[in-house]
């Protein structure tokens, strides 16, 4: 016979009862650090997976949006064009993810419970920095596979309630946490998503116009980026786009993503006035 904590006993270890860290990855790793995506073993010699790209974020009237296009490759093929990679972390942030599409989905299910674990031990949100921070060491715990070639990183921001405003946070494989002004891009279609945000974004955008412009950087990322998907009207598939307010996450609805996108699509056909710069 077990004893009364024994796994035969049908109840839980004492362990899992006992006040201790409000933080679920220090728990996780005290009890059963295998089951950590940094502690797994792989095999020798390459790994390919589906990786998942590109994520734009931008600060607008009112709070944060986060837009991630559907696409994922596996070297030079499409590995499906209906992946998702932007998330709520908990009711007033999002977290997308650019990287190894498996590692990264287990990375945001990781953080989603760090932070529901730390509200239910303490009682209370975690600040958005103490978010941030939170993600940080996460990412960093994810290192030694990040040097295997199988590197997730995300993109994280929130609606910062003792602030009153949206803030933007990137990170880098090693955990350097650093928080952006007004917009920023990640993934292998950033670098042509940064340079539309540049000319797009403005102050004082309002949640539609949000929209527009971070849904017009995946087109432009997906002009120049063939690991980046666009909008596809054929197959209706759209972004994944998500507005975090002082009301909190809220995805945006896939006919307004149509909308935006057949307003860009008809702008961009329409003949110059008289006068337009050509």
């Amino acid at each position: 016979m077990g004893g009364p904590d024994s796994p035969a006993s049908g109840k839980l270890p004492a362990s899992f009862t006992t006040p201790g860290s409000s933080s679920f990855v220090d728990f996780l790793a005290a009890q059963a650090p295998g089951l950590l995506p940094g502690a797994r073993a792989l095999p020798v010699g390459d790994v390919t997976a589906p990786h998942g790209t590109t994520i734009v974020a931008l600060v607008f009237d009112g709070g944060i949006l986060m837009a991630g296009d559907r696409r994922a490759t596996m070297g030079s093929m499409i590995a499906s064009r209906h992946i998702e990679k932007v998330f709520p972390a908990d009711d007033y942030s999002a977290i997308g993810i650019a990287g190894t599409a498996g590692l990264a989905v287990e990375l945001v299910r990781l953080f989603q419970l760090e932070l529901e674990h730390y509200e239910k031990i303490e009682g209370s949100l975690l600040s958005l920095d103490g978010k941030a921070n939170r993600l940080a060491t996460i990412v960093r715990g994810q290192l030694g596979l990040a040097l295997q070639g199988l590197a997730v990183v995300p993109l994280f921001g929130g609606y910062d309630l003792d602030r009153r405003t949206g803030r933007i946070f990137s990170y880098d494989v090693t955990g350097g946490r650093y928080e952006e002004q007004e917009h920023h891009a990640i993934g292998s279609g950033a670098v042509f998503a940064r340079g539309s945000l540049k000319k797009r974004w403005r102050p004082g955008l309002d949640s539609a116009s949000a929209v527009r412009v971070a849904v017009e950087s995946l087109v432009d990322a997906a002009d120049d980026d063939s690991a980046t998907g666009g909008p596809d009207s054929e197959r209706r598939i759209w972004p994944v786009v998500a507005t975090v307010t002082e009301s909190g996450y809220l995805r945006v609805p896939d006919d307004e993503l149509a909308a935006a996108t057949a307003g860009i699509v008809a702008a961009r056909r329409k003949p110059p006035e008289a006068g337009d710069a050509r």
